[in-house]
């Protein structure tokens, strides 16, 4: 087990800038115990805690949690409702500790599903956090990568129709630039606990090149040791972003 020091130390030129996050399990975390799935979930907010700790001591730049995605609206009623008390819960509680570690918020996804009053919750969230600049913690509610995309295209579409720009000026690059989080760090790893291999809708665009990292542990077990041992498994892989390792070694040697 790597310990955070020797962690340091491995990744300060190789730690990923931006790290996302499926949280999957608090439910089954909950059955194995023979407790109601709510409890999962509020087991969870303690494993975000540290994780989020974590990824300022590591000196991460972006963190994206998987909060609530687009299909999750399938889920009994009562579970619906139980998570969205939760999140109006976390957002009054857990803000001023954002922000007194200088910790920005960013809610992407469609919020206007959501009540009027978790809507002010995260505008005044976000405002309060706006200006901080040591981590910013992307929490995606009411999102799916797909519909990501299909915005992004719409924006580019009408700016087609307007005339600000010509389809020959379309390109991956200006797609990009409309995709949620656009501005920040590109996805170097994404994480998912619970043991099911899949991304299930979460930042197709974004996850292009990421390094992909699965663990059966269920979110509510997923600690601080936990994070850091998927970073340190992310500082021991070769990531050659479509080249050969013979190309990444020579461009490293230049570096140096």
């Amino acid at each position: 087990m790597v310990n955070l020091i020797e962690l340091e130390t491995l990744v300060n030129d190789s730690k990923p800038k931006h790290v996302a996050i499926i949280m999957d399990g608090n439910g089954r975390w909950a059955q194995q115990r023979g407790k109601m799935r709510v409890k999962g979930h509020h087991e969870g907010v303690k494993s975000v805690r540290q994780v989020v700790s974590s990824a300022l001591a590591i000196g991460i730049e972006s963190l994206t949690l998987f909060a609530f995605s687009s299909e999750n609206w399938r889920r009994p009623e009562a579970e619906v409702s139980m998570l969205m008390k939760l999140f109006m819960t976390v957002l009054t509680r857990e803000v001023k500790k954002l922000h007194k570690n200088k910790i920005r918020l960013k809610i992407i996804g469609d919020v206007s599903a959501f009540s009027s009053a978790i809507q002010t919750k995260i505008a005044e969230a976000e405002a309060l956090t706006c200006n901080n600049t040591t981590l910013t913690l992307n929490i995606a509610v009411n999102y799916g990568g797909q519909s990501d995309i299909v915005h992004a295209a719409k924006q580019i579409a009408i700016a087609v129709k307007t005339g600000e720009i010509s389809l020959d000026q379309i390109d991956d690059k200006m797609l990009g630039q409309h995709i949620a989080m656009a501005g920040q760090p590109a996805v170097d790893l994404m994480i998912r606990t619970g043991g099911d291999h899949r991304i299930s809708n979460f930042l197709l665009w974004q996850l292009a090149y990421a390094e992909l990292y699965f663990t059966d542990t269920l979110w509510p077990d997923f600690d601080n040791i936990a994070f850091e041992d998927a970073i340190f498994n992310f500082v021991n892989r070769e990531r050659r972003f479509g080249g050969t390792g013979e190309q990444v070694r020579a461009i490293l040697i230049k570096q140096q």
